[in-house]
């Protein structure tokens, strides 16, 4: 089994159900099993038009070799209509291979660690909400690139309360159930 982190984003249609509904799809796949997912966040686009993004990190342990993963990635987006018309375009769907064990890979449509992971507040930023102390493969600690960021908007995405009712009393009561919309 191998550890992997996925950076996931869209931008296009219910961007925030979208990434909810990828994870769900993660989960169900008999080779993954999803271990954390970093709160969503709000960020602007880098390097690309259209409105906001949507993103989050999902830590994962996988039997798939990495080149099966990044398969199961393209599957995955193309259920969720993902299209590529041009470099960075706006998108339904986006998963991104951050990390896969301390695998270093650079080939030329897989390179892990992601080239730009440390260089995106819509990475760094839900990584670092996961694993704090975490060490990036050949790079070193997350935390240091973080200056580097400052200036790029990301904003937590708050969570509901949903109203519960209490089984004793049948009164409601907040509950901290994040993202129940």
């Amino acid at each position: 089994m191998t550890i992997a982190y996925l950076g996931l984003g869209a931008n296009l249609g219910d961007a925030r159900q979208t990434l909810k509904d990828a994870v769900v799809c993660l989960a169900q796949q008999h080779t993954i099993t999803v271990l954390a997912k970093s709160s969503l966040y709000r960020t602007a686009p880098i390097d690309s038009s259209g409105d906001d993004y949507f993103n989050c990190v999902v830590k994962l342990e996988t039997l798939l070799p990495a080149r099966a993963l990044l398969r199961l990635c393209h599957t995955i987006e193309e259920q969720f209509g993902r299209e590529r018309p041009y470099r960075n375009a706006p998108r339904m769907l986006d998963l991104d291979i951050l990390l896969y064990g301390v695998s270093s890979i650079d080939e030329m449509d897989l390179v892990v660690p992601h080239p730009r992971m440390t260089e995106r507040a819509f990475v760094l930023v839900p990584l670092l909400e996961l694993e704090p102390d975490f060490i990036v493969p050949q790079r070193g600690r997350a935390d240091q690139f973080v200056a580097g960021i400052e200036d790029q908007r990301i904003e937590k995405v708050a969570t509901c309360q949903c109203i519960v009712p209490n089984a004793r009393t049948h009164a409601p009561f907040a509950s901290t159930k994040p993202n129940c919309r």
